[in-house]
Parts: structure tokens; sequence; C-alpha cells
């Protein structure tokens, strides 16, 4: 099995060890790795990725180049941020009638021990699901990922993913939203404009088929094609960005759904790998790894 398969069975294997210490963390934050993730090295004079490092690697980078008290301009974006991503979207306002509908269409089969497959979720994730390898679309790469990095340029930012190996622009040249895109988009059509030392981002014009985030026990938080997202950066200091998300979609939800922030760490000795989601890599995946375990089928 390839690298990338390889990484993510490690990190589920010990990420379900740990379960009852992951449900006491704050869901808006990146979870603290275990220690008993492994390293995976790069080669010589190339940086690991972030989701190759285990929290000794961290430690250590921090250290190395000097995280704590590093002097930052707070309008710099720019570097590898976080690994795992932020759980911002946790309870929703209440659905209108429209978006309760769309939600209850999300919720997939169950084995015959009744527990629920994700069989719905068609991005990658969806543990008993055919992979079609849909986009994960914005916001939900924000909710889980393996690491992204910012790129400021004279005219846009650009948000680089290194899961699914994919960016989104978000033009800063002055330029408004379209009032009628002419097309939807998985990512969005982004503006940014700095507001003192916040990075302010609006986006619309998305595509209805991606969802916010996947949900427990099963299922995802849908969105219309009328949603419209606020985002509001700040680096809080030099190894730290906050990041606090509003959703408006009256055709889904009854008012804005405004997120806790989410503080996201500075990854100083790493740099974003590839990853993508091939349907021939999670289709073995699914077939040998968990289908069996969830299904009892040879």
């Amino acid at each position: 099995m390839r690298l990338r398969i390889s990484v993510s069975i490690a990190m589920l294997i010990a990420a379900l060890s740990l379960a009852h210490t992951a449900a006491a963390q704050a869901r808006n934050q990146e979870p603290a790795k275990p220690e008993a993730i492994g390293s995976v090295p790069p080669p010589e004079g190339w940086k690991a990725c972030p989701r190759c490092q285990n929290a000794e690697d961290r430690k250590r980078d921090n250290t190395e180049y000097k995280v704590e008290g590093h002097p930052f301009n707070p309008r710099d974006l720019s570097g590898v941020w976080g690994y795992q991503g932020a759980r911002i979207f946790v309870k929703p306002p209440a659905f209108t009638p429209w978006g309760k509908q769309q939600f209850d269409a999300t919720i997939g089969e169950k084995n015959a021990a009744g527990e629920p497959l994700h069989s719905k979720d068609r991005s990658g994730e969806g543990t008993g699901s055919q992979i079609n390898c849909d986009p994960k679309g914005w916001p939900r790469l924000h909710t889980y990922n393996y690491g992204f990095e910012f790129v400021t340029l004279p005219d846009r930012v650009v948000q680089f993913f290194e899961m699914t190996h994919t960016w989104r622009t978000i033009w800063t040249d002055g330029r408004k939203l379209p009032a009628s895109p002419p097309e939807p988009r998985w990512m969005g059509w982004n503006v940014g404009r700095w507001e003192g030392d916040t990075f302010i981002v609006e986006s619309t014009g998305y595509d209805d088929r991606s969802w916010l985030s996947d949900t427990a026990p099963d299922g995802g938080w849908p969105h219309s094609d009328e949603m419209r997202v606020v985002e509001r950066w700040r680096r809080l200091n030099y190894g730290t960005i906050e990041a606090q998300i509003t959703v408006i979609d009256p055709k889904t939800y009854v008012e804005p759904w405004v997120t806790a922030a989410a503080t996201i760490p500075l990854v100083p000795g790493a740099e974003l790998w590839e990853n993508y989601c091939a349907p021939s890599d999670y289709n073995g995946f699914n077939n040998d790894v968990f289908l069996p375990v969830a299904t009892g089928q040879k």
C-alpha cells in the first residue's frame, strides 16, 4: 500500500486507541498528536510533511526555529499551518424545512450491528461508501486537512492544501464578489481585505454538493448554492493563527452559523507533500480494511 495510505492507517490506529481522550478535547482546536505516531523521515535536503511528523518532531522544530517569542508581522500569514484541521461545525442553528430534508439525505446505511457506515460521504472519508473522490470544497477543507500553506502575492493570497493537493485563490486587488456567479465552484469565489490586523475573506457561488463538515454519528452538514461565507483570520503570534468562520445560508439555516474561533499552529519544520483522493487506492483500502470489519464481508 502506498505511503499516504500507510500513514493514514497508522494515524487511524493511534486515533482509535486514544478515542477516549480525544472526546475530551476542544472540538474547535487542532488535537494534540499522540507520541505513539511514528514520523516519516523526508529525503535528504527536504522537509517532512505536517502529517508525517509526531509530537517529538514538532517539539524539536519549534525549538530549532525559535517559534516562541519570535518576532512577526501580524499582516503576514505566510507559512505552513496545522496538520489535522479545525472541527468548528459542531452545533448548527435550526434547519429550515428544506435544510432538514437535505441533512436527512446525508444519513447512510448501517451494518448488522447497527453501526453507521457513513455511506453517503463521497469525498473519500466515508468508511463504507463507494469512493467518488468528489472535492471536499470549502469550508470543509478547513475542518479536515493535512496542513495548508498561505502564499501572499501582490494581488492575491493563495491557500494551498496538501489534502487533495488543491488550492483556492483569495483576490485582494479590490474586485467585488460577483452578484450572479456564472458557475458554481467547490472552493467558491473569494475576495479578501485587511481591516487592521484581521484578514477578512468573503466568498459566494458554492457548489451545493459539498458538505460543511461530516457529522457524528453519521451524515454531513449541508449547504445550498446560496451560501455566503465570511472568514476572519488573525496571526496572534509567530506560531499561532486564529480563524473564525460565519456561514450565511438562509435557505438551509434559520440564522447565520457563527463558529467558535479556532487556533491553528505553525509547522515550521515542514513542507506540503502530495495527497490525492485516488479511487483505486481508496476502494482497495475500503475493500481490504474497512468493509470486512464493518460488514463481515470477505
